[in-house]
C-alpha cells in the first residue's frame, strides 16, 4: 500500500507543468465538491427530520398559534418556514378583516364587499406561500449544480491532462530517438494520473448530485402538499 502511494506521488512530482496544473484544477473541483456534499448532507438531513417533526405536531395540535410557536423553534425545516410565512400573511388578513368589519358597521357596507375582501386575502396567502416555496427550493438547490458541473467536466479536464502528457512523452521520444517500452511507459503512466484524478473527482460528485436532487424533489413535493392542506384549512375556517 505504501509503495503504491509513493509511486503515485513520484509520478505526480515528475509530471509536466501542464499535467500538474490540471491536477491542481481537479483538486479544487474535488475539495469544493466534498465541502458541498458535507454541507448539503447535513442540511437535507436536518430538513427531513425537522419537517417530519413539525408536520406531526401541526396535525396533532390543529392550533395555528401553537404550530407557529413550534415552527419558530424548528429553524432547519422548510415546511416550518413556509408555514411561518403563511401564518404571518393570515394574521395580516385577520387584522385587515377586523378593520373592514368596523368600517362596515359605521358606513353600512354590503356583505358582498366583505366576501370579496376575504377572497382577495386568500389569494394573498396563496401568493405568499408560492413565493416561500420558490425561495425554499432555491435555497435547497443552491450549490448543488456545482456537483453536476464537476461530474460533467472533471473527466474531460483529466483527459486533457492525459493527452497533453502523452504528447509530451512522444515528443521526448522523438528527440531521444528511442521508442522502447522503458522509455514510453513512465511518461504515459504519469499522464494517465490526470484521467484517474478526473474520474476520482467526478464519480462522487455525480452520485451526490443524483442523491441530493432526489431528496430535494421529495421535500419540494412535501412543501406543495403542506401548502395545499394549509390553504384548505384557511378557506374552511374563513368561509
Amino acid at each position: 500500500m505504501n509503495s503504491t502511494n509513493i509511486d503515485i506521488f513520484n509520478m505526480i512530482m515528475h509530471a509536466g507543468p501542464m499535467v500538474k496544473f490540471v491536477l491542481l484544477v481537479l483538486q479544487f473541483f474535488s475539495i469544493t465538491s466534498w465541502a458541498i456534499m458535507i454541507m448539503k448532507y447535513r442540511y437535507i438531513k436536518k430538513a427531513f427530520a425537522e419537517s417530519a417533526e413539525f408536520i406531526d405536531f401541526f396535525w396533532k395540535s390543529r392550533n395555528l398559534s401553537n404550530a407557529f410557536s413550534k415552527a419558530k423553534q424548528l429553524r432547519g425545516s422548510p415546511v416550518a418556514r413556509i408555514f411561518r410565512v403563511g401564518y404571518a400573511e393570515l394574521k395580516n388578513l385577520s387584522r385587515s378583516g377586523t378593520s373592514k368589519k368596523q368600517e362596515a358597521k359605521s358606513s353600512s357596507e354590503s356583505e358582498n364587499a366583505s366576501l370579496s375582501a376575504r377572497f382577495t386575502g386568500i389569494d394573498n396567502v396563496k401568493r405568499a406561500l408560492r413565493r416561500a416555496i420558490n425561495s425554499e427550493t432555491t435555497r435547497m438547490i443552491r450549490m448543488v449544480p456545482f456537483l453536476a458541473t464537476t461530474g460533467n467536466t472533471a473527466p474531460f479536464i483529466g483527459l486533457f491532462g492525459t493527452v497533453w502528457g502523452i504528447m509530451s512523452s512522444f515528443h521526448g521520444i522523438g528527440l531521444k530517438g528511442s521508442a522502447s517500452l522503458a522509455a514510453v511507459a513512465p511518461g504515459i503512466s504519469e499522464a494517465l494520473v490526470a484521467t484517474a484524478a478526473g474520474l476520482a473527482a467526478a464519480i462522487p460528485a455525480v452520485i451526490a448530485f443524483n442523491h441530493f436532487m432526489q431528496k430535494i424533489r421529495i421535500i419540494e413535493s412535501e412543501l406543495h402538499n403542506f401548502s395545499a392542506d394549509f390553504l384548505n384549512i384557511i378557506e374552511r375556517d374563513i368561509m
